[in-house]
């Protein structure tokens, strides 16, 4: 489902139009988008059939992000652009040298990062990070069926695999990380790697892609998504107003995006909507009972969200990609792998709980996001910022972890 963009939203959108186009496995087109400060590109080729996933990376590919040299602790020379750990963390009131001690948090991708591990190593060497490795027992890669027969590799999906290892170290640098890899990017392959990511004790698992909406969504919800106990967060998109499947699945907790900036106020940090975060009424999936808004009569996305714009975005390191080394990202997949972060520090859900509930009833722990639009709605909740609840940022960003406790 697809809604008309605002114009807020068109330039950032029309940067993105012509990567779709990108044959599979190799970098997608940059286009420029002037209104917007940088230039960017998908990192992963549209959908070709109906079943089909895309990645929700969004790689800068010109111009200089407003995150660039962001880390107070490394000087500018030495600094890769985008923010890091320090300033996720700084920004979230995240605990940076405690938490997550024995978690594991599942990233779920399709395709082969045959640099995963090596690269996850730069990036937490750069920020000072423990290590992670297969060595020390803290990293995992396994394909979709738990065993060790990676699928071919894919070098747009290898920057969505560094996106989502470096947001997990940089939100809970104690984590454990088990990557686990699809065959193919369909919603059967991507979801036989999460049921096999939970059947591996992950409790955390993070999806950072999405395709069109479809009846199949119920029996995709109830063989893939349907884990009691588990905090299972999902990208939102990077297309603007609109819902993507699996975001708008009532077991998930969708992650809308923000644009993140620093600010003379008490917390340091401000949030806007990000234009390009997806958010609306589901077409098929039901209506969770702690989600109350009146807006939409089945499922209403996001949930909560995290930092998302390109022009205010993270570091990542990759070398599998034709563009390698230190590069600048942004997408709902740089938030999703940070809300799953936060819910791993927030520590294990209980037994038979849905954790995509746990903000509804903690939405004083949030940072209320309130201005910002990702289209046009006729100015309601569901594509702009408002006080309270609104479809491109949910109920905010974290405030630390209170609000994803049970």
């Amino acid at each position: 489902m697809r809604r008309t963009a605002s114009l807020a939203a068109v330039a950032t959108l029309a940067t993105a139009a012509l990567a779709l186009a990108a044959p599979l496995g190799q970098a997608a087109q940059s286009t420029a988008s002037p209104s917007h400060g940088v230039s960017v590109a998908h990192a992963c080729a549209a959908p070709t059939k109906k079943g089909e996933m895309a990645c929700n990376a969004l790689k800068v590919t010109a111009g200089t992000p407003k995150s660039a040299h962001a880390e107070s602790d490394l000087t500018a020379a030495a600094a890769p652009s985008g923010y890091g750990p320090a300033s996720l963390q700084a920004a979230y009131n995240l605990p940076s040298a405690s938490g997550g001690s024995g978690q594991t948090v599942a990233i779920v991708d399709a395709y082969d990062d045959p640099s995963a591990e090596s690269d996850l190593a730069v990036y937490r060497s750069q920020y000072g990070l423990p290590a992670c490795t297969t060595a020390n027992g803290c990293f995992k890669k396994v394909d979709q069926n738990g065993g060790t027969k990676y699928p071919r590799g894919n070098s747009g999906w290898a920057e969505e695999i560094s996106l989502d290892l470096d947001m997990v170290s940089a939100a809970c640098p104690n984590c454990k990380i088990l990557l686990v890899e699809a065959s193919s990017a369909t919603m059967t392959n991507l979801g036989t790697a999460v049921n096999t990511a939970v059947n591996l004790g992950a409790k955390f698992v993070s999806n950072s892609y999405g395709g069109s909406e479809s009846s199949s969504d119920a029996t995709y919800d109830s063989s893939y998504f349907n884990h009691p106990g588990v905090a299972i967060t999902v990208s939102s998109g990077d297309n603007g107003y609109g819902v993507e499947y699996p975001a708008a699945s009532k077991y998930v907790t969708a992650v809308g995006g923000t644009s993140l900036k620093t600010a003379s106020n008490t917390r340091g940090w401000t949030d806007t909507v990000w234009s390009g975060a997806g958010s609306g009424c589901s077409a098929y999936d039901a209506k969770p009972s702690w989600q109350t808004d009146s807006g939409c009569a089945k499922r209403t996305v996001a949930d909560v969200s995290a930092v998302a714009d390109p022009n205010t975005g993270v570091a990542v390191y990759d070398t599998y990609s034709q563009g390698s080394g230190w590069m600048v990202f942004g997408g709902t997949s740089a938030s999703a792998p940070l809300i799953a972060a936060t819910y791993a520090l927030a520590g294990t859900p209980s037994a038979g709980s849905y954790p995509a509930s746990f903000p509804y009833a903690h939405t004083s722990a949030l940072n209320d996001v309130t201005s910002g639009s990702n289209g046009s709605c006729g100015g309601s909740y569901l594509c702009t910022g408002t006080t309270g609840y609104d479809g491109p940022t949910g109920l905010g960003t974290p405030n630390g972890t209170a609000a994803f406790t049970g």
